[in-house]
């Protein structure tokens, strides 16, 4: 699914704000990242997030 620059710039947000609140991380990370956001684009452009987006058409 191809998602506009907004879907993407919710979803990575409200997959840091989870990390940030201490959910477990999805994918491996080096010790060095410890951001939540950089955290949650590496999850978002591995395509492991379990969110989704609801298109009203």
């Amino acid at each position: 699914m191809k998602y506009t620059r907004f879907e993407k710039a919710r979803i990575i947000g409200a997959r840091a704000l989870q990390i940030t609140m201490g959910a477990p991380v999805l994918i491996r990370v080096k010790n060095n990242i410890i951001d939540p956001v950089k955290i949650a684009q590496m999850e978002f452009d591995k395509g492991v997030l379990p969110i989704s987006v609801l298109r009203e058409t």
